[in-house]
């Protein structure tokens, strides 16, 4: 059975299949093919069009179109799913996240301010805030592969095509242009350089 909290503020098409115990709150708009799993909640704000949304998960105020989720998934606020989004079991996809044409492995977090494109991210990865995966050139989109239990800091920038192998550390701030092997700790910042009394000049 499914608990609608204000069925009238919902739009939801033909197509919809709700599992067991889902509820739904109010502004939710669900059309195309989609299925929601056992025990989900889809709390206020919703747009999920042609998707799959497993048990148990627990969905607010974000987009999902044409993707997949499997169990135990917290996505949003304000998170944006594109087309060919595909996140597995016990994943977080926190605010003002957007994924588009990637796999996010089991475990994995991305809890906030990052863009995700044309990626392959392994098992418990976590991918910082502001975190950017430069998947465009200008002229192709090109492919980025993460392996499993790999760490990148907040304010990278991951620049296609690349791979970073399993159990690495990317230290916030840098810049990943070439293949990371496993088990590398990686930093790439400018050195900070402080020049005494001279900020004045800039006011």
């Amino acid at each position: 059975m499914t608990k609608f909290l204000n069925r009238e503020s919902c739009f939801i098409s033909e197509n919809v299949i709700f599992g067991d115990n889902v509820t739904v709150y109010e502004n939710n708009h669900i059309e195309g093919d989609c299925y929601i799993g056992d025990n989900t909640t889809l709390l206020p704000g919703n747009f999920i069009i042609n998707s799959c949304i497993g048990n148990n998960c627990k969905i607010h105020s974000s987009i999902i179109e044409d993707s997949s989720l499997k169990d135990n998934i917290k996505i949003g606020p304000y998170a944006h799913l594109r087309p060919n989004s595909k996140i597995d079991n016990d994943c977080k996809i926190g605010n003002f996240v957007e994924i588009k044409n990637s796999i996010v492995g089991k475990g994995s977090k991305i809890s906030h301010l990052a863009y995700v494109g044309d990626a392959d991210i392994g098992e418990n990865c976590n991918i910082g805030c502001g975190v950017i995966f430069a998947n465009y050139n200008g002229k192709t989109k090109n492919k980025t592969k993460i392996g499993n239990h790999v760490f990148i800091g907040s304010n990278s920038n991951i620049i296609a095509p690349v791979t970073i192998e399993d159990d690495s550390y990317i230290c916030a701030g840098t810049t990943i242009t070439q293949e990371v092997n496993k088990n590398d700790f990686v930093i790439g910042r400018v050195r900070q350089e402080n020049k005494p009394n001279k900020a004045d000049k800039y006011w």
